[in-house]
């Protein structure tokens, strides 16, 4: 019976830890924080959206695209909502797709792999951070109270994104120690910034929009959700699936009423004159900052109704990051994310230079990788 070390307790640790369990291996689960699953409770604006039925490579951004997409093959969108309904509850997809626990409680997730982790004699320890990873006849895993053996080691502690649940990159050190190189680390998921004086007076106004993201005149996405406006530039939902395709110097271009014509939206602004012009058909602080920017061009109006631009100058950080772009390349892996430089070393999760689209698709990644790591370290 392999005793196996599984290093960071959230969603890819505690699900390859379960898989691993079930196969009989000896697990123990080391998790730098006080407790499993922190960043998991607040997947999904806390209701869980753990994957997405529009699954396919073509939703993820990595070195290896193909690799991801035979990893999709093995352990589906299917095979994610199989094994949690095995755990008990019901998962279900709403209209976009994404699909989360009935009960729409992230938190319930994280208890029901939590109940399994201990009726299955996994060895669990928390505020553990592993802070040195070696390997002789063993893996050594050296914390700052106690040091541990394996056999195997599955490296599942997170990238930089959300520092405030324990994933603040310190990991990749363990990677490159066995000969991993790192790639440059951004954040995505993530709120924009934009000239402050493109969206003064606009703080808390929320819309729902199609924005596109231009580059060189080229468009590299397009979606339609939530635009809330911040003080610093512009968040919500569409925003979110936007910063993955999106750098400093693109153009947003937002369509405030993407199921109105042009020529619809011309016929009811000349119904109206003065500060009334747009009311009704944008929200009133919005409408008043577009009238006082068109000054009375109606054409110009219209333009910034269904393509209103703004500049990107950055984004919020790995602070307000939901995912990490960037990491250990798949390229140093095989075909179950095992190291290429060190035999019984596996990776599963953030930490590998794979992230995906906003809806359910980082978690996909998470227990894909998890099954990936636990049937190459069960072999």
């Amino acid at each position: 019976m392999k005793k196996i070390a599984v290093i960071g307790g959230g969603a890819a640790g505690m699900v390859c830890a379960v898989m691993l369990a079930r196969q009989g291996a000896r697990v123990l689960l080391l998790e730098r924080g006080p407790r499993l699953g922190r960043k998991l409770s607040a997947s999904g604006n806390g209701q869980g959206n753990l994957t997405n039925v529009h699954m396919g490579a073509e939703h993820y951004f990595s070195d290896d695209g193909e690799k991801v997409a035979r990893a999709l093959a093995r352990f589906s969108e299917k095979d994610t909502v199989r094994f949690f309904e095995g755990l008990g509850g019901l998962f279900l997809p709403d209209e976009r797709g994404r699909v989360y626990p009935a009960g729409r409680q992230a938190s319930a997730v994280t208890d029901l792999l939590r109940a399994e982790l201990s009726r299955l004699g996994v060895e669990v320890v928390t505020d553990a951070q592993v802070r040195k990873l070696a390997y002789g006849s063993a893996f050594t895993l050296t914390c700052a109270q106690k040091s541990y053996e394996a056999e195997r080691a599955v490296l599942c502690a997170g990238g930089k994104a959300a520092p405030n649940f324990g994933t603040d990159g310190t990991a990749y050190a363990l990677a490159e120690g066995f000969g991993h190189s790192v790639l440059p680390c951004s954040p995505v998921l993530v709120q924009l910034r934009c000239p402050p004086q493109a969206v003064r007076g606009l703080k808390g106004i929320r819309t729902d929009a199609e924005i596109k993201v231009l580059r060189g005149g080229r468009e590299l996405f397009r979606g339609r959700g939530d635009v809330l406006f911040t003080e610093s530039g512009v968040s919500g939902d569409a925003v979110f699936r936007a910063s993955s395709y999106a750098k400093e110097g693109d153009t947003l271009s937002i369509d405030f009423l993407p199921a109105v014509s042009r020529e619809r939206l011309r016929e009811a602004i000349l119904r109206n004159t003065g500060e009334e012009k747009l009311l009704c058909i944008v929200n009133n602080g919005l409408g008043r900052m577009l009238l006082k920017r068109a000054a009375g061009d109606e054409e110009k109006l219209l333009s910034l109704l269904k393509a209103f631009p703004l500049e990107v100058t950055g984004t919020l950080g790995f602070a307000y990051a939901q995912a990490t772009r960037g990491g250990v390349p798949l390229s140093e892996t095989d075909e179950n994310l095992q190291s290429v430089f060190q035999k019984g070393l596996f990776f599963a999760g953030e930490i590998l230079n794979v992230d995906g689209e906003c809806g359910g698709y980082n978690l996909q990644w998470a227990f894909t990788s998890a099954y990936l790591a636990a049937e190459g370290a069960l072999s």
